[in-house]
């Protein structure tokens, strides 16, 4: 009897070595995301992160927009100035973890206002200080969606609403 097990175990792991077996397809690159951290954006990051995606956005768009900020620490306030437009991060009047879902939503908002003209979409993944973000097709997207078994895990396009700002839940 323990022949037949030991012998049954032996095949079992030999079997897939014999065969054309492959992992499953990861649904999203992990790779290539792209690390942001909505405390950091909120707390006048949003700059930096910008600069730091501007390598990656510029195969997309040929003339990526200046993003200014304008951070007056005696308010203290928080903004960015793009094509004349201000975005209010943060004011004293800004309830407590709002700006973190404020700050994603605008740096996504302006990366894939200008992604108008292509077939790719800058798209959230998770949220608070784990989000990242990923250039995807909408095909990608709906495919990791569908793959993918957390909600919370699903790419998504963040919303000027709270709480959940846009991501799955």
């Amino acid at each position: 009897m323990n022949l037949a097990k030991l012998g049954l175990m032996l095949l079992l792991t030999i079997l897939p070595l014999g065969c054309d077996a492959q992992e499953p397809a990861m649904p999203l690159d992990y790779d290539t995301m792209i690390f942001l951290d909505a405390e950091a954006l909120a707390e006048t990051g949003i700059g930096e992160a910008y600069e730091q995606l501007l390598p990656e956005l510029k195969r997309y768009v040929a003339q990526p927009l200046p993003v200014e900020e304008v951070f007056d620490p005696e308010a203290p306030r928080y903004a960015l100035r793009v094509e004349g437009r201000e975005y209010v991060i943060y004011t004293p009047d800004t309830e407590g973890g709002e700006s973190w879902g404020t700050a994603a939503y605008v740096f996504f908002k302006i990366v894939n206002d200008q992604l108008a003209g292509s077939d790719v979409r800058f798209y959230a993944i998770n949220g608070g200080n784990d989000l990242g973000g990923m250039f995807l097709t909408s095909e990608q997207a709906s495919a990791a969606r569908d793959d993918l078994p957390r909600r919370q895990d699903w790419p998504y396009l963040p919303e000027a609403d709270g709480p959940w700002y846009g991501q799955y839940h």
